[in-house]
């Protein structure tokens, strides 16, 4: 049986597996709705907010995206995409179809974003919006969310953050962090299968809500799910796991759901380097681990005989790295990562004994087992 390490869909624990098996209800019930109600509430606590601005789409991570584009900013607005990966691009293609005046701040893949680069790049003009990835998840580099809130949080730029793959992985606080539009996606370190978005928005965000699109009508949706409907058919099962998967999150408190996966990346980083293998990323995210390889596909394909999936680059990166998730995982499952990463370097003549990466990565676990 194959085992995903991939960064969306990830392994979907037991206890979510369960919900995810049971008959399916309507929506148009007491028991649906008091769910939908009940998972907002819980969402809300996950991002430290009272702030009731707050929808589940049916949809990809990307449909929530195109739905911020539409719902706060309109044909003619200035706007400055950040990009550096994949998914950057996508904000930058998502708003120059809609004819948004679309400047870009182009970084090297596998770098973050420099502040004071951005601060020049602000000075250029005013920008209604400001769009980034907080884990551009194509590359594995971490975005510094909080300290770009602290430079738009005197403007009237919109911050709109892509934290699909940082969502259930770090403490997000978005009010906090000067945060106004929140993006989440189902498939992730939420646990469950593909289908379901998230956005979150800010007081300030709210003044320029409109309503820009028929389906992603945010304005009526939002209001609809306030009492516990939806303006279109649900995901139903999806939504009844959401609640599960952010009773999972809370019950263990996102404190030490951060601690766990900065230990976890600290000791797969170090176990990678001991491998004889290079990081991509000059500032990693903790959500996953992504290796520099010009074998990349070889090894990938190897683990797969193994019975263990690593997803590959994409873009101008396809067949140059592997990205290994943690989300998903516990810490020790990272184990049968390794050892099958160990096997497979170890029989493309890449490695000459087994062993020092997993040896390595149970030693920098200290303070989460032992």
């Amino acid at each position: 049986m194959e085992r995903l390490f991939t960064p969306g869909p990830v392994e979907i624990p037991e206890r979510i597996r369960e919900v995810l098996s049971r008959r399916i209800i309507h929506h148009r019930t007491k028991e649906f709705k008091e769910s939908l109600l009940r998972t907002r509430e819980l969402f809300k606590e996950l991002v430290k907010t009272k702030t009731d601005n707050l929808a589940l789409l049916t949809s990809s991570g990307t449909g929530a995206m195109e739905c911020a584009v539409l719902s706060f900013f309109k044909e003619g607005d200035r706007v400055l995409v950040v990009e550096g990966g994949k998914f950057g691009q996508r904000w930058e293609e998502i708003c120059k179809l809609h004819g948004l005046k679309t400047d870009v701040l182009r970084l090297r893949w596998g770098s973050s974003l420099n502040l004071e680069e951005l601060e020049k790049a602000l000075k250029r003009g005013e920008y209604r919006g400001v769009f980034l990835q907080m884990c551009e998840s194509s590359t594995g580099a971490y975005n510094d969310v909080k300290e770009v809130g602290k430079i738009l949080r005197e403007r009237e730029t919109l911050l709109v953050v892509d934290a699909i793959t940082a969502l259930g992985v770090y403490n997000i606080k978005v009010e906090e962090f000067g945060i106004d539009v929140l993006i989440g996606g189902s498939q992730k370190a939420l646990m469950l299968p593909p289908g379901l978005s998230i956005i979150w928005f800010s007081q300030k965000a709210e003044k320029s809500l409109r309503t820009g699109s028929y389906y992603f009508n945010l304005k009526e949706e939002v209001k609809a799910q306030r009492e516990g409907q939806t303006l279109f058919t649900p995901a139903i099962n999806l939504v009844l796991a959401l609640e599960e998967s952010l009773k999972m999150l809370l019950e263990r408190g996102m404190e030490e759901v951060e601690r766990a996966y900065r230990t976890t990346a600290r000791a797969m980083e170090r176990a990678i380097r001991e491998l004889n293998l290079k990081i991509f990323p000059e500032k990693p995210a903790i959500s996953m681990t992504v290796v520099e390889s010009e074998r990349s596909e070889e090894i990938r394909r190897e683990c797969l005989k193994l019975g263990v999936r690593f997803a590959g680059g994409q873009g101008k990166l396809k067949g140059k790295i592997f990205r290994i998730s943690h989300m998903g995982q516990k810490p020790l499952d990272l184990i049968y990562a390794l050892s099958s990463l160990e096997l497979a370097l170890k029989r493309l003549g890449l490695l000459k004994e087994v062993g020092l990466g997993v040896s390595t990565y149970l030693r920098e676990l200290k303070g989460l087992y032992f």
